[in-house]
């Protein structure tokens, strides 16, 4: 018979504990989520992004609508088969009032 035992109790770290989903938790901390903060699992949360590090850069109309389209349809949960994309790369070529119609029938927001 193979019988596996463990040494120590497993331990959730408290980064994974979601407060909606655990009430009842009473211990957890705020103290403990800012940047820097080391948890027993060795983990760290990593700094805000400084906003005047980034990049002079805006992605060109086509490029925005391709992934405003993927984000809603993974949004939705409908997943582009192959012969699909030949239709997004399409309707990427829409302009803005177009395009924001046709994601409003995608995602059923009014």
């Amino acid at each position: 018979m193979n019988v596996t035992q463990v040494s120590a109790p497993l331990k959730t770290p408290k980064w994974a504990l979601d407060a909606y989903r655990f009430p009842g938790m009473e211990e957890f901390d705020q103290q403990d989520a800012v940047a820097g903060a080391v948890d027993a699992a060795g983990d760290y949360f990593l700094p805000a992004p400084d906003p005047m590090q980034r990049l002079p850069y805006t992605l060109p109309a086509p490029d925005m609508h391709r992934l405003n389209l993927h984000a809603a349809l993974t949004t939705t949960g409908i997943a582009p088969l192959p012969g699909d994309l030949d239709a997004i790369n399409v309707l990427c070529t829409l302009d803005d009032a177009t395009l924001t119609t046709v994601l409003r029938w995608i995602t059923g927001v009014r």
